[in-house]
């Protein structure tokens, strides 16, 4: 641990967690850019740097900035807010299982979804039903899982069997659809990137650009607090269920919008922060390492459904829910080991 001082402030920082956010910065960006230049249309990579800072050709322009960019923004929006939705829940329940997906989040994000496309509701409506699903899915676990506080086991069980309620609840939800509309409810519920425009990313980078200075300046020296325990929270100064509360909400309003904008993208949430925590090799929540890897996974999982498979594409969710099934299952594997399961 480093600290920087410039005038009267002061930053403490991990060389390491700092390289590794560096780097998958660049990983997504340059992932970014090979994809606004692949397709039907091709751009070499230094055009496509060059149309982004307005020096391209009008079709160049039309094809980056139009057709390309906002589904590469809306990965990248989306991977951060996965990843650092994930990072929240894993800290505070303090178990690797702590995934929107898993807890029951992304679940009551798509039966919102789903009740509006039973009602006949437009595509911005669905958007809006995942968001209202997916908090109220936050607050009734919250709510069941309250006994003079929350503790992380029982939120994990309770959100377990919520999602399982759910799935259920959205199977039968599907069968209410009209055909057209239930191939349209499927490919949402697996999570797509395809067609995304900017009024999908907007609302999502809105979100960050208020949570994340939130999350990591003001409430992040707390939750590294509240690892040491509730009572040595206490003793730090640290309310730890009103900053448990805030923090949930947080991440229960990130991975709905998240949700809302791609879908559900299984198991990102899951995977990004332990891929970080394991890169960076340091405690903590490693938010920031989180939402960085987050972004990098997702925009190349996106670049690898789109070009890696032939002619068809698949949706991002395919991708992502393989490789995540296969991490959980190494992850479930390596607790059982450990004698932790």
């Amino acid at each position: 641990m480093k600290t920087l001082r410039v005038a009267r402030f002061s930053v403490r920082y991990r060389p390491r967690a700092l390289a590794v956010c560096a780097a998958a910065v660049l990983v997504a960006l340059g992932t970014g850019v090979l994809a606004l230049g692949h397709g039907d249309y091709p751009i070499a990579p230094g055009e496509v740097v060059r149309t982004l800072f307005g020096g391209g050709s009008a079709a160049e322009d039309f094809v980056v900035n139009q057709l390309r960019l906002p589904r590469v923004a809306t990965a990248l929006l989306v991977g951060a807010a996965l990843a650092l939705a994930g990072a929240l829940f894993q800290t505070l329940v303090r178990n690797p299982l702590g995934s929107p997906d898993i807890l029951g989040f992304t679940q009551g994000a798509a039966t919102g979804a789903l009740l509006v496309v039973v009602a006949g509701g437009s595509s911005a409506a669905l958007a809006g039903g995942a968001v209202a699903g997916g908090l109220a899915t936050g607050v009734l676990i919250y709510a069941l899982a309250w006994r003079g506080g929350v503790q992380g086991a029982r939120l994990v069980l309770v959100g377990i069997g919520t999602a399982a309620i759910l799935t259920g609840v959205n199977g039968y939800l599907l069968t209410r659809t009209q055909l057209m509309d239930a191939a349209r409810a499927v490919l949402w519920l697996t999570g797509s990137l395809d067609g995304r425009g900017w009024d999908q990313a907007r609302p999502l980078a809105l979100a960050l650009a208020v949570l994340v200075p939130l999350v990591l300046l003001v409430c992040g020296p707390a939750l590294r607090a509240l690892e040491l325990g509730d009572d040595a929270a206490s003793g730090l100064g640290v309310r730890p269920e009103r900053l448990r509360v805030a923090l949930l909400g947080a991440a229960v309003l990130l991975a709905s919008l998240a949700a809302a904008a791609a879908g559900p993208v299984n198991f990102l949430a899951l995977t990004a922060p332990q891929l970080a925590r394991r890169i960076t090799r340091a405690p903590g929540p490693n938010l920031a390492a989180s939402m960085c890897t987050g972004a990098a996974l997702l925009v190349t999982a996106d670049f690898a459904a789109q070009h890696l498979f032939g002619e068809r594409q698949l949706p991002v969710g395919v991708v992502t829910g393989v490789l995540g099934g296969g991490y959980l299952v190494w992850l479930l594997a390596t607790q059982r080991r450990a004698g932790r399961l």
